[in-house]
């Protein structure tokens, strides 16, 4: 111990040595958060950041305070009066490397740049400063030097002081058609037609953009990058991949775009839609966006793991979207290098937590005005039936009273053990002694317990609803339907291994459907007595019907004789199930002879249910139920009344579709949120109440639902990351990168953008426009800077080789969906129909065969169809469309911020050979054939036109007539089958010009596959 501090008080000598040279040079003016914090981020915050338990020597660098304190040395890291006691100079500084930090085998060592910048930042006090990204965004006073005077735009005058500054100068302007093309890209995600372009050469940019932001292709552009950030995909994911009905949600997205629907009520809604006062159905759509998770249906899975997956995903989608940090950093302990704890991650988690995996029908305007129509009818015919009972209030209140004297005590059983015979079922016990089917199966699922079982005299089961069915159940089926095939109940005697199984006498229920008979041996559907007649094919149904069918059930069944088992018999009870039924509870009752009350089971649920609690679902129970009851059913016009009544239900509109959605659990539903330990499902610690970061602005209190408060906060103009994150989204999708280059990441490890001002003030004025992201693409398209040609200078090249400083125009090649979009638009094929469910594209017979579960849904669509927008393609996780895989389209199984660019053979010959681009050069060589001039060279120049928006150069020409002249000659050689490369499939191309023949049409093929597939056309230049 001795040695050691002998060597350290060496190192605090030296330390003097190297601080004396740097002295005269330190500078108050250094930045904190540009200079140091970088520097503390790279090197030190992983062992001396946030996160207290992987913190090393209690040391805490990201607060001045703490430093200033020091670690468990009890040594201060920093002495700003004293440079020299800086403990932190002298580990960085040591001569030794066990005493240097960082360690050396980190192999992450600080430059002399840096060990320099350290020095200046302690000599001049060692301020501290918010990391720049965590302070609401500023205007600053746009620079002036430089900059034309006759320029309005705020991007033009930031660039240009920076390019003066760098000694460097703007590129001139793009030409006209350049231009005009990337303009089109950009906004709609097509390439301008020839008329279009000439028509731009004689309008007003400004005209032009107007259009084209009012354009419905703008919304199926600018979408698309949203669903990139939703995890957007029409299956369900994982081994199984199942479809799923999403696409109403992509279609809204589409929707909200086109009205530029504001962004900070575009992220609200999609968050905490549900919660909005009197909401909407779209707004109910909207909260889809958290919904789009991977679901896990395999057998052996556990739910709530998974179920934690899924939040876990959530909370990704939001951080990487919406706040533009790595939360996921923080779900198995405090961030390592923003500020954000632990418990801090499961705050935010709690806002999220209450809801329930909710799944809800979908109905077109029309629908919903006509389900308004029915609703408003049956409540005429219910005022018309008070009318007729002026003292109704009074009757239902006795009927009410005489329900609960006849409702006997029923006793839930508590499971000491649950399974399914499927595995796929997981039933699992809620608070409430019911039991939630959690999985997708069906067949039978058993529990077994221990009750007291002398005198029992009969069992119920109720089939209840909940929220996390579909359409709330109470059952599993894809309309929330139920059949049950038997109700066996079983014992076992203390001591004994053998079960007896128990015979059933009596069933009732609260409603059965009309007996039918099914298949060929004419079995009974309906009647609850085929619960307990030993038979598996006949089943007990209970489907009111359309409008109706999602409320709960009950049946009782009665023993032969009360039971007089001794204490410790076991009680084992088997569902089978045709349909599952989601949520369910079985009681015994020691009651004689026990029946089901003869009134829908809602009303009988509602009756327990305090009278200052009930909501207007339990009163409409009640009502019904006394309306239907015995001391209703005789009276004059009952009967009518009823008949009415069912008759409206009856016309009860089928849904549109349907959509995954998030909806608020209810009170006695609610869930505790726990901090988990190394973010572990099952490692459950101490509770976590709602709470958002210290380190960005406060959540005001509020007396909102906490989901919605936290949308708003998400959104808060005080927000230092929501507009910053949403422009830099916008200046990526244009320019091909993002002002930071981490559009998921905007904490102290994001680099720091070189146009940081520029940024803030984008921000604020997006947020001083309504939040408009129209009004943004404008700003931004209209400056110079966009409309900059994107040829680079030798000296640009050298000077700034990835145009971090905008002294010229963007060109990146476009995305998968727009390549393939400019393929169907140029050659004329592309369909313009819009939403609906996504379109399944043609994919090769071995990708089908792949999968685990083979999609026997998967035919690729005909005619116009075929060719719709991408947008609107069908997206299997499991199994990308190659054509989208080889230009780095994402699957969907994460939430994506920005995409990879590559460059590999697989894209060329995706665009070569894959089928869609193959037709699309058939169709673009005959309408090439029919719309150009009669000569080569005119044909050459119109496919150039179609395809780069330019007339080709002499060389470009030259090369493409020689192949033209050389693939002739290989047909009339016979060594291309001319037929084979020319029609294609009929019913999906146009028909040859009269002028034209076979031959033309099928070396213009061979030509229309490269003018497709050259780098100018699936590229923005």
């Amino acid at each position: 111990m001795q040695v050691r501090h002998m060597r350290y008080f060496a190192f605090i000598a030296a330390t003097i040595l190297v601080l004396s040279s740097h002295v005269n040079s330190a500078k108050a003016d250094v930045d904190f958060s540009h200079d140091i914090l970088p520097i503390l981020t790279d090197h030190c915050m992983h062992c001396h950041g946030v996160d207290e338990e992987g913190r090393q020597g209690g040391l805490r660098l990201d607060l001045r305070d703490a430093a200033l304190m020091g670690g468990d040395s009890g040594l201060s890291a920093l002495s700003p009066e004293e440079p020299a006691d800086s403990t932190l100079l002298a580990r960085i500084h040591a001569s030794d490397t066990s005493e240097r930090m960082p360690p050396p085998e980190t192999k992450n060592p600080l430059s002399a740049e840096q060990l320099a910048k350290l020095d200046e930042w302690i000599e001049a006090g060692a301020p501290y400063s918010q990391h720049w990204a965590f302070e609401s965004p500023q205007k600053v006073p746009l620079p002036s030097a430089g900059v034309d005077p006759h320029s309005k735009n705020p991007i033009d005058a930031f660039v240009l002081a920076k390019l003066q500054a760098a000694g460097m100068s703007v590129s001139p302007p793009a030409e006209p058609e350049i231009l005009a093309r990337r303009l089109y890209l950009d906004v709609i995600g097509l390439p301008p037609s020839p008329q279009q372009l000439a028509e731009f050469s004689k309008t007003n940019l400004g005209d032009t953009l107007d259009a084209l932001l009012n354009s419905e292709r703008y919304g199926e552009k600018w979408g698309r990058h949203w669903l990139d950030i939703a995890r957007y995909s029409d299956t369900n994911g994982y081994e199984k991949d199942v479809r799923r009905e999403q696409w109403i949600y992509r279609d809204w997205v589409i929707d909200a775009f086109n009205r530029d629907m504001p962004y900070n009520q575009f992220i609200v809604e999609q968050v905490a839609g549900d919660l909005l006062p009197d909401s909407t159905q779209q707004q109910r759509i909207a909260t889809g966006f958290l919904r789009n998770s991977m679901i896990n249906e395999e057998g052996a899975i556990v739910p709530e793991q998974f179920r934690m997956v899924e939040m876990f995903d959530r909370m990704d989608c939001i951080g990487k979207g919406v706040m533009g940090l790595s939360l996921q950093c923080a779900q198995c302990h405090s961030h390592k290098f923003d500020p954000i704890t632990h418990d801090e991650y499961y705050g935010i988690f709690n806002y999220l937590n209450n809801t329930y995996e909710a799944q809800s029908w979908v109905y077109t305007d029309d629908q919903l005005n006509k389900i308004a129509e029915i609703q408003q009818g049956v409540e005429d015919v219910e005022n018309r039936i008070r009318a007729a009972h002026p003292d109704w209030s009074n009757k239902m209140a006795a009927w009410e009273s005489q329900l609960k004297a006849s409702d006997i005590s029923w006793t839930p059983l508590k499971p000491t053990e649950l399974g399914s015979v499927s595995g796929l079922s997981h039933p699992a016990p809620q608070p409430d002694h019911s039991l939630l089917m959690l999985g997708h199966g069906s067949g039978e699922i058993y529990l077994k317990a221990s009750p007291s079982l002398e005198g029992v005299t009969g069992m119920q089961i109720e089939i209840l609803t909940h929220g996390d069915l579909p359409f709330g159940g109470p059952g599993r089926s894809s309309v929330g339907g139920w059949a049950l095939a038997e109700f066996e109940v079983h014992v076992r005697l203390p001591g004994t291994t053998d079960w007896q199984k128990l015979a059933m006498t009596a069933a009732t229920a609260d409603f059965s459907e009309p007996e039918t008979l099914q298949g060929e041996a004419k079995k009974s559907h309906g009647p609850v007595q085929n619960a307990i007649d030993g038979d598996h094919a006949t089943l007990w149904k209970a489907d009111r019907g359309i409008g109706l069918r999602n409320q709960p059930s009950v049946a009782v069944f009665q023993f032969e004789q009360p039971l007089a088992y001794p204490e410790g018999t076991e009680l084992k009870i088997a569902l089978h199930m045709t349909d599952m039924i989601g949520c369910c509870r079985i009681s015994t009752t020691t009651a004689p002879a026990p029946t089901a009350l003869p009134v829908d089971y809602g009303a009988i649920l509602a009756m327990h249910v305090p009278v200052a609690e009930r909501a207007a679902n339990d009163l409409s129970y009640l009502f019904t139920g006394w309306r239907k009851s015995d001391a209703m059913i005789n009276a004059e016009g009952a009967a009518a009344w009823d008949a009415e009544i069912r008759e409206l239900w009856q016309q009860t509109p089928q849904a549109l579709t349907s959509v995954l959605n998030l909806a608020e659990r209810l009170p006695t539903q609610t869930r505790s949120t726990h901090l988990l330990e190394r973010g572990a499902w099952d490692q459950p610690s101490h509770i976590v109440l709602p709470q958002t970061p210290a380190a960005l602005h406060p959540l005001e209190p509020s007396t909102e639902p906490p989901r919605l408060a936290f949308a708003r906060w998400l959104v808060d103009p005080r927000s230092p990351l929501a507009a910053r994150v949403a422009v830099n989204r916008v200046w990526q999708a244009i320019f091909g990168k993002g002002l930071v280059e981490t559009p998921e990441d905007f904490g102290t490890r994001a680099p720091i953008p070189e146009y940081q001002e520029m940024l803030d003030w984008l921000a604020v004025d997006f947020m001083e426009h309504g939040w408009s992201q129209k009004h943004l693409i404008r700003t931004i398209l209209t400056s110079s800077t966009y409309q900059q040609a994107s040829s680079a200078s030798p000296e640009q090249l050298e000077l700034d080789p990835r145009n971090r400083l905008l002294g010229r125009g963007p060109r990146f090649r476009a995305d998968a969906e727009v390549v393939r979009d400019i393929a169907l638009t140029t050659s004329g094929l592309i369909s313009f129909k819009q939403g609906g469910p996504g379109v399944i594209p043609p994919v090769p017979q071995n990708v089908l065969e792949y999968n685990y579960v083979y999609p026997s849904y998967w035919t690729a669509a005909e005619g116009s169809d075929r060719y719709r927008r991408t947008v609107y393609g069908f997206r299997k996780r499991s199994m990308p469309d190659p054509v989208m895989s080889s230009f780095d389209g994402p699957n969907g199984d994460l939430s994506c911020a920005r995409r990879a660019r590559s460059n590999t053979p697989l894209a060329a010959l995706a665009s070569l050979n894959e089928t869609i681009f193959v037709e699309s050069a058939r169709a673009l060589a005959l309408r090439i054939l029919r719309e150009a001039g009669p000569t080569e060279k005119d044909r050459i120049e119109y496919g150039f036109l179609l395809c780069t928006a330019r007339k080709p150069s002499e060389q470009e020409s030259t090369a493409l007539l020689s192949l033209i002249r050389s693939q002739r000659q290989k047909m009339a050689e016979g060594w291309l089958n001319m037929r084979e490369i020319a029609t294609g499939n009929p019913a999906t191309l146009p028909t040859l010009p009269e002028h034209a023949t076979p031959q033309d049409a099928a070396v213009w093929t061979i030509a229309s596959r490269v003018l497709l597939s050259l780098d100018e056309t699936i590229s923005k230049n």
